[in-house]
């Protein structure tokens, strides 16, 4: 029951439609279509479903795969600060830092692509010549990718228009105003369950959407809005049915798919690492919809690892989210005896959650080395152990060769197998090479493979597959449903968050343990009442076993692009993005003279340049946003509505904090 997803399946969009892509075109009709012949049969409706799957690499999607991962689903947890992009650094242009404009157009305010085709699809239905259980099926379908872009158009906007008919210059509602964001919403849950139990079991050839599918949009969905409902203080009554809901069809799914990835090798983590950076999905455990990348033709290729090869690499993590990650023995910094401090690199990687040093490239040095005729190694170890413990745990590098072998290696190199001698690697740090470099001392690698074939000039070979649905999602939004049901107790731990823990060697939660003293430093939501711009500690503190489940479910999906849905729908963004991003703790030694880019911590807290007498300090990597004036608005949690359309259609509403907005 596994999915997957060819993307070269391709048709042009509208109902201009002409054969085109050489491996489907065997089984698609292969004379030009029109509206009058091309929804008779059940081959017809596939052959113009399968450009619905390009929702998935849309980037309007905070979710989607495409390309590559600063470009897509990255981007979605800076968004969120759960990652830092390095183009950001000290230019106040974070989502906090960044005076949000005014928009003529776009914001993903589209009711065009993938949603009329969808609508396409299903008005031609019950015209056609298919059986009563093929057109249910196909109907399943339309009503799933209908719900998908509905469910962005919600999340966005709140209160959207319901369309569902193919739009034209005629159509009565195409000045349709914004309908109620519980009853569109309560629409399309009644779409999912209707395509639940309707959905069919035909063999296309390709494994693509079922009743699987369909039910992991529902957990996502019912958990997303029933949270976005209750701490957007909202109509109140539905939001039990939708935990109901989401609890319902996540037990479903964990009794389909029972087993985690653990991987191929020995190392704790590996699965967790290669659930993104393997060749194939196909028959891997949890997997339940992905997209296959095999190297036939443009469209089978991505860049993720190649970008992280390369000086193009932006993406990073602050101290403050290296800090979330708890130690091996399931403790938080604030109270592990395991933990080291974070005075040098491999005190704050020794004995944390293997998850970190799966995202982040862990600390490492070697010393570079010529290579001779009877050794091709291009470096060799330094005298100092700690120099080599992740060279070792990840598999070392050999000979730095292009392509390599395995997942993740040390050292680094880039594309032409130059070296980067040592981590961190720093813009003007000591040493430092051109690439796999940042502000932060934290660079990400989420996905980055050594077997990956590429080369450098933009030239992309990547084809691990990457994934849309998986048990580890819906396992953490079940854990999330429990609690918010006020049913969350050890025995729904050890169902769903201890089952990831033990994949990557983490000590499992222990639900009775967990209390106001288990992270002093936990997380705070923040109600209207704050107003419009707070300080990341004025919030309101979090019930400690919510936060740990919440830690979990960001440690875990890091990179993967829920951030930013997850700290509007928790109404968390204000200490998430408001405070003061800072990057390592380092030494003035590390870095060339007069390093005007690097800043450190004064007496009093406030960042300072790197100074003769100032010798070590956090980096920062950002202004204060509140004390700039700027931060994070409660306009933000909604998207505002294009100028352009309001002035299109005067039956449109702006969302609140956007009328006068310059």
């Amino acid at each position: 029951m596994k999915k997957q997803i060819y993307l070269s399946a391709i048709l042009a969009l509208g109902l201009g439609l002409t054969a085109c892509n050489d491996d489907f075109l065997e089984r698609a009709p292969q004379t030009e279509l029109t509206e009058e012949n091309a929804f008779q049969s059940y081959e017809n409706f596939k052959a113009f479903a399968w450009p619905l799957y390009e929702m998935f690499t849309n980037t309007m999607f905070g979710t989607a795969v495409n390309g590559t991962g600063q470009g897509s689903c990255y981007s979605a947890d800076v968004n969120a600060g759960w990652l830092y992009s390095r183009g950001q650094h000290l230019t106040g242009n974070s989502y906090a830092m960044g005076r949000i404009t005014s928009v003529a157009s776009g914001n993903g305010w589209d009711f065009s692509g993938g949603l009329r085709r969808a609508n396409i699809l299903l008005s031609h239905i019950d015209g056609s010549n298919m059986t009563q259980e093929e057109k249910d099926h196909w109907r399943a379908v339309g009503y799933f990718f209908h719900s998908y872009w509905y469910a962005e158009l919600i999340n966005r906007f709140g209160d959207v228009p319901w369309v569902d008919t193919p739009l034209t210059d005629e159509s009565e509602n195409r000045f349709a105003p914004r309908e109620d964001r519980i009853a569109v919403a309560d629409r399309v849950l009644e779409r999912l369950q209707w395509a639940e139990q309707h959905i069919g079991t035909y063999d296309d050839g390709t494994p693509t959407i079922n009743q699987d599918c369909v039910q992991a949009l529902i957990s996502r969905f019912t958990l997303r809005e029933a949270t976005w409902r209750k701490y957007h203080e909202l109509d109140q009554s539905g939001i039990q049915t939708y935990l109901n809901e989401c609890v319902r069809v996540s037990e479903e799914l964990m009794a389909k798919y029972p087993n985690l990835y653990y991987g191929t090798e020995d190392a704790p983590g590996t699965g967790y690492n290669e659930v993104w950076t393997t060749e194939s999905l196909d028959g891997v455990p949890g997997i339940i919809l992905f997209i296959q990348y095999n190297g036939e033709g443009d469209t089978r290729y991505h860049n993720f690892s190649a970008l992280e090869h390369m000086d193009s690499g932006n993406i990073e993590m602050s101290q403050d989210m290296v800090d979330l990650y708890l130690c091996s023995d399931g403790q938080t910094i604030s109270n592990s005896p395991l933990y080291e401090g974070d005075k040098t690199p491999y005190a704050t990687f020794r004995n944390r959650d293997p998850r970190l040093y799966y995202v982040v490239m862990p600390p490492y040095r070697v010393n570079a080395k010529a290579a001779t005729a009877d050794d091709s190694r291009t470096w060799e170890y330094t005298d100092n152990p700690d120099d080599r413990y992740y060279i070792d745990l990840l598999g070392a590098n050999i000979t730095c060769s292009n392509p390599g072998e395995g997942m993740k290696r040390l050292p680094a190199q880039n594309w032409t197998a130059q070296l980067v001698p040592s981590v961190p690697n720093f813009m003007d740090g000591v040493g430092a090479t051109g690439f796999v470099r940042g502000y932060s001392g934290y660079y990400c690698w989420k996905g980055w493979s050594s077997w990956e074939q590429n080369m450098n000039g933009g030239i992309t070979l990547n084809t691990s597959d990457k994934p849309i649905f998986k048990i580890e999602e819906v396992l953490l939004n079940y854990a999330e449903a429990k609690w918010e049901l006020g049913q969350f107790d050890q025995a729904v731990a050890d169902k769903s968050i201890n089952l990831l823990r033990d994949r990557v060697g983490v000590a499992r939660m222990v639900v009775s343990e967990i209390n106001n003293s288990f992270d002093p430093n936990r997380g705070k939501w923040y109600p209207k009442s704050l107003g419009d711009k707070v300080s990341w500690e004025k919030g309101e503190d979090l019930d400690p076993v919510l936060w740990e489940i919440r830690r979990e479910r960001i440690v875990e999906l890091m990179g993967e692009g829920f951030g930013f849905y997850d700290v509007r729908r928790w109404r968390m963004a204000p200490w998430f993005l408001n405070r003061q991003h800072r990057g390592m703790w380092a030494q003035q030694s590390m870095f060339n003279s007069n390093s005007a880019n690097q800043f450190f911590m004064d007496n009093s807290g406030n960042p300072v340049t790197v100074t003769g007498t100032q010798t070590e300090g956090y980096l920062y990597l950002e202004a204060d946003p509140i004390a700039a004036g700027q931060g994070w608005q409660e306009r933000y949690y909604l998207y505002q509505i294009p100028t352009t359309e309001i002035l299109l259609n005067p039956a449109l509403t702006q969302n609140p904090g956007w009328e006068d907005a310059e």
